[in-house]
């Protein structure tokens, strides 16, 4: 595909926008980078004027958080992928990087848009923004709508009979649950009117090369675009292989790594290439013609997209969620000094425990790791060499091609034991222990650790036992705290919810 360069226009016949109420929309494309079940794109089809498509890369405004590197690469592939879905329907992705707000402003004066919308966000700066553009777009006549396109159950929604946010999963999913369904996907469009003519020219946009996205100098992606293709297509690709061909084993294999029995989905849904309700319906569809372990396979998956939810509610209720603990009394945790040795070991995959060190490598080569291993590692790194849980989330939001606004912090102070439904304070993974379980012939650790059983392969740093003990030292003084509020209950950000 051609770079990037500049919004072709449709021909004038295609626009009948005048400088009122009725110009053009504008669709702000954020973490929904689709076109299909996309609300903010079928409602500008629907309102029947001509639709400009922008993306900003925002990395300037306040409290928005800089993407890591392997998430900059999936993005550049991903814009890219959407972009050629745009041209095909006669539309073109416009790209415009800075502050949101005043580019979208900016933007939408001068296309002289009637209307301006987006999918919402739930993080405390975005929302923030979200609700400022709001009000000024409402107060100069624009249009101004977001609706729910990234999360089935909006979390200002669930609510514990005391009207309190959930802190459980399980009560929280219970009540998800209970109630209607998630509404159906919305089709995919079969056309998009672009802007006509009336602007005198081209649209300006930046190049998306000129974003420097991916990685040059050194090169360090080959493993990303080995074992990964962003994009919509790829998306729905992957959902339809898993339905038909892992969702009978999916319950009973999802925790063996070596074994191909999970989605892979978490980078497409945390850029919103597909929706959790093209997911949802999409499953439960085979659950309903499914028999036997494939039902069984089927409610566990909804079950893990449930998680993502919790996830979010959690971040919606608890802005900080990546700087600071859920409970409150987890900041009286005795972390010793940092050790940066150790902390490089764990990160290069050079601990001498295999089972961490493939996770490592894993994650650096391809920008993924299983999720059984995950929590593996974490807990190794939290547990075992007693490093701060938000040192490991720094590492994968810079590594992990999902790094997630909510489920990365959420699932780091998971394992630590600080956050909602934390895993108990005693509960230390054993890698020997998980290893022999999990991977009992060795097949996920030699695919990873090549030296793995030679004279190469490094010593243990850490004795697990010593570990385990002054770990639990730790957490006893954890537990012995005084209670204090939890994040949640410290802050809630603005409520952008229109």
């Amino acid at each position: 595909m051609p770079e990037l360069t500049t919004a072709r226009p449709a021909s004038p016949a295609a626009s009948g926008d005048g400088p009122s109420g009725d110009g053009p929309s504008v669709v702000w494309f954020r973490d929904d980078l689709r076109l299909s079940d996309n609300p903010a794109l079928h409602a500008a089809i629907e309102r029947g004027r001509s639709v400009v498509v922008v993306y900003v890369l925002d990395e300037q405004s306040p409290g928005i958080r800089p993407l890591g590197g392997a998430a900059r690469w999936w993005l550049h592939g991903s814009l890219r992928s959407l972009a050629a879905s745009l041209e095909r329907l006669g539309a073109t992705l416009t790209l415009r990087r800075g502050p949101a707000e005043p580019v979208i402003t900016e933007l939408a004066a001068s296309v002289g848009a009637g209307a301006v919308f987006w999918n919402r966000r739930y993080g405390a700066a975005e929302r923030e923004i979200d609700a400022r553009l709001k009000a000024a777009l409402s107060s100069g006549g624009i249009e101004t709508r977001s609706f729910a396109g990234s999360l089935l159950f909006e979390p200002w929604t669930i609510r514990t009979g005391q009207d309190r946010p959930y802190s459980v999963f399980t009560p929280f999913w219970r009540s998800c649950t209970s109630g209607p369904p998630p509404r159906m996907p919305h089709p995919a469009p079969e056309a998009i009117p672009g802007l006509g003519g009336d602007l005198g020219g081209d649209l300006a946009s930046d190049r998306l090369g000129d974003w420097a996205l991916e990685p040059s100098h050194p090169d360090w992606a080959a493993g990303l675009r080995e074992a990964w293709e962003p994009g919509e297509a790829s998306a729905h690709h992957l959902l339809n292989s898993f339905l038909r061909d892992s969702l009978d084993e999916y319950a009973d294999a999802r925790d063996v790594p070596a074994r191909a029995a999970t989605s892979r989905l978490a980078p497409h849904l945390r850029w919103g290439e597909i929706s959790p309700f093209q997911v949802w319906h999409a499953t439960d569809a085979a659950r309903a013609r499914a028999t036997g372990p494939a039902a069984a396979s089927a409610t566990r998956f909804l079950t893990e997209l449930g998680w993502r939810e919790f996830c979010y509610h959690t971040l919606f209720h608890a802005p900080e969620l990546a700087t600071v603990n859920i409970r409150r009394e987890f900041d009286a945790f005795p972390w010793p000094p940092p050790d940066d040795r150790a902390l490089r070991a764990w990160q290069q995959g050079r601990t001498g425990y295999p089972l961490v060190d493939a996770g490592m490598r894993e994650l650096w080569r391809t920008g993924s790791m299983h999720n059984r291993v995950r929590m593996v590692v974490a807990s190794f790194l939290t547990k075992n060499l007693l490093i701060d849980w938000r040192e490991g989330e720094r590492w994968f939001w810079d590594t992990l091609v999902d790094a997630d606004p909510a489920s990365n912090p959420f699932n780091w102070q998971w394992v630590a034991g600080s956050g909602a439904d934390a895993a108990p304070y005693f509960r230390v993974f054993n890698p020997q222990l998980q290893a022999a379980r999990f991977d009992p012939n060795g097949e996920y650790i030699r695919a990873n650790v090549p030296e793995w059983g030679t004279d190469a392969y490094p010593v243990p740093i850490v004795d697990l036992g010593e570990t385990r003990r002054a770990a639990l030292a730790a957490y006893e003084h954890v537990k012995n705290t005084k209670s204090a509020p939890t994040a949640a209950a410290a802050r809630v950000g603005a409520d952008e919810r229109g």
